[in-house]
């Protein structure tokens, strides 16, 4: 394996060529593209929306804008992005520099100078991560000298004029020369700082109260913003709006088995292990449903949007709630319920914006039920079109009582539910009548559903629900 270079003769001699950031990139897309890699490893249902146009944007070389409301994975795609970068690049390792130079085309006075005043075998060489050429930057707070710069005190106590290079401290940008830096709900970023991001994004240099310091900035830009601010009239300046590039409107998944997967992806549970866990598919289904529901509720505000991680932490807490439930009471496998979904409170409460509008004065806790109760009846009305509702509601007989909770033995379903029909093993995707566990979740979907039909009443005491049939 040959030697990395350590000084610039090194460095020339070895043949390597300076690059732009977003040649750089786009070189690495291409080779990656014809490799017919997977371009975003772990991003699903943007495979025929949003994945097109950024690869196009990645080609075409522009900075980009990712539109979309929160937990729609803009955060992930921008930092994404930087695995096309390449896995080091060459810059002068000199002292004092503010910027990671190109050894062959410095643009600090510091770089410039050392370069000029020694011969190639003694100016050093490092070399820069790729995973350390990306930054990203929440706008909120923000100031100017955070991402842009500000002139140094104490470099002017030292005798350095103020209009020089040297008397300035650089902000993040100008630091990130050669790299990607990403700048999260710009909306929110003072009007004045968008003012110098106009001036990089257009003539690529940085001007610092009032001195322009010339520099030849190279570097990729990327932005996020929520559609209903970044559309609102002053939020963000149109000269800084007309120079980016390209706009990539990011969506929530437009099919639920897409949810599904993305929420099993991200909340990164084993399921095996000493407390082995089983998700009947009905109970997957109506996680992502609630989700679903709660995006289409009059009660819920629209422009805030409900984020992906809604329903990755409700999975979290109804798996979690049925492994103690399995725990305390030694079963194997632990199968999660419909009363489990009573914890959803902790997971969901502050992650739903509630529409003032709309909600007439109801809670969050309210609107969860109602949503909840909306998410249930929408999947065991599918599940009973598909192998009929008669058939599964006379698994109860008229005049029974039937007490469910999340702490319930298992068992104690098996008493009041003698008989497993046929049905089931075709509607739940389960074999219920092997597993008490499996059939107490399949009671309590079923009993929900019927009263969520008004088939039945239902009545609630310390936790624990009773239904009653006929």
């Amino acid at each position: 394996m040959t030697a990395k270079p350590t000084t610039l003769k090194d460095l020339t001699n070895s043949g390597w060529t300076t690059k732009s950031v977003k040649q750089e990139l786009r070189d690495n897309f291409l080779a990656a593209l014809a490799r017919g890699e997977d371009l975003f490893p772990g991003i699903v249902g943007y495979q025929e929306t949003v994945i097109p146009e950024i690869n196009i944007a990645l080609i075409a070389g522009h900075d980009m804008l990712f539109l979309g409301e929160k937990g729609q994975a803009k955060s992930r795609l921008m930092r994404t992005i930087a695995r096309f970068l390449d896995p080091e690049v060459p810059y002068l390792a000199i002292p004092g520099a503010p910027v990671h130079d190109d050894p062959l085309r410095p643009i600090s006075l510091a770089g410039r100078r050392f370069v000029a005043e020694h011969s190639p075998e003694d100016v050093p060489i490092g070399w820069w991560r790729r995973e350390d050429r990306y930054a990203e930057r929440l706008a909120p707070g923000t100031k100017f000298a955070d991402i842009i710069g500000e002139i140094d005190p104490a470099k002017l106590v030292g005798g350095v004029s103020m209009s020089a290079e040297e008397a300035l401290h650089f902000g993040l940008i100008p630091r990130m020369h050669r790299g990607i830096f990403a700048l999260n709900e710009i909306p929110e970023l003072d009007e004045l700082v968008q003012v110098g991001l106009f001036n990089i994004l257009e003539e690529r240099d940085v001007q610092i109260r009032g001195y322009p310091i010339r520099f030849d900035l190279d570097l990729m830009l990327l932005f996020s913003a929520n559609p209903s601010t970044f559309n609102r009239s002053g939020k963000v300046i149109p000269q800084l709006k007309d120079r980016i590039g390209a706009v990539i409107h990011t969506h929530y998944p437009r099919d639920r088995d897409l949810g599904i997967q993305i929420f099993q992806q991200e909340a990164g549970l084993d399921l095996g292990g000493p407390y082995p866990v089983v998700v009947p598919h009905f109970m997957n289904q109506i996680i992502e449903q609630i989700t679903v529901q709660a995006r289409r509720s009059k009660y819920v505000d629209h422009q805030s949007g409900v984020s992906a991680r809604f329903s990755i932490a409700n999975y979290r807490t109804m798996v979690a709630s049925a492994r103690q439930r399995a725990v305390v009471l030694g079963e194997r496998p632990a199968v999660p319920r419909i009363s489990d979904l009573g914890h959803l409170y902790a997971s969901s409460l502050g992650k739903l914006e509630l529409d003032m509008m709309g909600s007439h004065q109801m809670s969050e806790r309210q609107v969860l039920d109602a949503v909840i109760a909306e998410a249930v009846k929408t999947v065991f009305e599918e599940h009973v079109d598909r192998h009929g509702l008669e058939e599964i509601a006379q698994i109860f007989g008229k005049g029974v009582k039937i007490e469910v909770g999340d702490m319930l033995p298992s068992a104690a379903y098996a008493e009041r539910i003698q008989r497993v029909p046929p049905v089931w093993e075709k509607a739940f995707e389960v074999n219920a009548a092997r597993d008490p566990a499996v059939r107490a979740s399949c009671v309590e979907f079923v009993l929900a559903g019927l009263y969520a039909m008004d088939k039945i009443s239902r009545g609630q005491d310390h936790g624990r629900i009773t239904y009653t049939v006929g």
